[in-house]
């Protein structure tokens, strides 16, 4: 039984059919739609450029023809591993062996006056982007509340359709707490380019309106009119079902270096696992596409009892303004940055060191240099600081060196 049908759940699913087991596999998932990719939502989807169909992980016969049972608009009600069952809202209970945990996370709310007006959306789901994207659509005047990786592309895919956008973050600089205050200031810059009118250091007092959202109070006093607010302040990790069953549970649902949650038999991969990084020793719960789905893959192979400990170097992307934005690996683990390239042009890196090693890696418009930085996180191996800041050096060679 695997419980979530993102892309954790559905690559979970295939990875069993793919390594060869022949039982009973159910794939349950709350949404009506069929499994689909998440990060066109705040780009794609929202700007029209792409249809539902277009995002689904597998086409419709997939599921019955690798031998999946996929229920659909389908709850779980509770885990009772210790009887080897699960139940379902209906009723139904449904023998599982193993189960697996991929029930991902839903969106932070802002417990404000006002938050419960129509309007006032948060994007997690299809259903929520197809939303605001029909709202948009008719030029809807647009707040985004949070300036990070959702609302600054929610933001950039607004004023692509040419809607008026103002942008609230309480952070100083977007993505500091991440990336550092040098390229949060280079992406406020490009979103005060593009005409958002970008505030930072102010948070949201309430929300106004009669029927529905009217305008946004701000923490300092402004009123700023919306037609539209879409709420990007994080995510929670869903966990319910596993404090029910008693499973340890801490910022996500934990798990070992193979998926394995302290109930033996149950399994917890993607958004809602919290890992220990072996590379940095640190608990982390990563919330990023590919994380999802290799870690996913990889739990299934430990539900087959082909234990291998997951240790990939993560990696994610951002668009923006026809910008991409890679990163790999852990920034937050570093103790030194070097930088390639102008931080000041929409093109160049920065390399993350910790006690000399590369940690991670950042690139905007250099994919280049952060396909070859995840290498060098992998091996783990010393790197000259030099050869990291000049870009006449190629990163490749480096990694060559290294395993020579």
């Amino acid at each position: 039984m695997i419980i979530g049908t993102g892309v954790a759940g559905a690559r979970a699913a295939a990875t069993l059919r793919g390594e060869g087991f022949d039982g009973r596999v159910v794939l349950v998932g709350g949404e009506p739609h069929l499994p689909y990719d998440r990060p066109p939502l705040s780009k794609q989807i929202l700007q029209g450029t792409q249809s539902p169909s277009d995002i689904h992980l597998h086409p419709e016969h997939f599921y019955p023809g690798a031998g999946i049972d996929l229920r659909l608009g389908t709850e779980v009600a509770r885990l009772l591993p210790g009887e080897r069952r699960v139940v379902l809202a209906t009723g139904e209970a449904i023998r599982a062996d193993k189960v697996l945990l991929c029930t991902g996370g839903v969106p932070r709310r802002l417990d404000v006056l006002g938050s419960d007006l129509e309007g006032v959306h948060y994007l997690r789901s299809l259903d929520e982007a197809l939303a605001i994207r029909a709202q948009l659509a008719g030029g809807a005047s647009l707040v985004v509340v949070g300036a990070g990786w959702i609302g600054a592309e929610v933001a950039a895919s607004a004023r692509a359709l040419g809607c008026p956008v103002t942008l609230l973050e309480v952070a100083p600089t977007p993505l500091s707490r991440v990336l550092g205050a040098d390229i949060g200031n280079l992406y406020a810059q490009l979103h005060r380019d593009r005409g958002v009118d970008l505030l930072t250091g102010v948070g949201v007092a309430r929300f106004g309106g009669d029927d529905r959202v009217r305008e946004v109070v701000t923490t300092d006093g402004r009123t700023v009119p919306a037609d539209l607010v879409v709420v990007g302040v994080g995510m929670e990790p869903v966990t319910g079902l596993a404090v029910e069953a008693g499973i340890a549970v801490a910022n996500g649902i934990i798990v070992d270096e193979c998926g394995e949650t302290s109930v033996p038999g149950v399994f917890a991969a993607g958004d809602v696992a919290n890992r220990l990084d072996a590379r940095t020793g640190r608990r982390v719960r990563r919330e990023h596409w590919q994380s999802a789905q290799r870690h996913a893959a990889s739990t299934a192979r430990s539900m087959l009892d082909r234990r291998q400990p997951f240790s990939e170097v993560p990696w994610f992307w951002s668009d923006q303004y026809g910008l991409s934005l890679q990163m790999a690996g852990d920034p937050a683990a570093a103790d030194e940055v070097v930088r390639r390239g102008d931080v000041d042009t929409p093109c160049f890196a920065a390399f993350y060191l910790r006690q000399g090693e590369m940690v991670a890696a950042v690139g905007v418009d250099r994919p280049r240099d952060v396909r070859a930085a995840m290498k060098l996180i992998e091996l783990g191996c010393p790197v000259d600081r030099s050869d990291l800041a000049d870009a006449g050096v190629d990163l490749r060679k480096l990694s060559k060196r290294a395993v020579a």
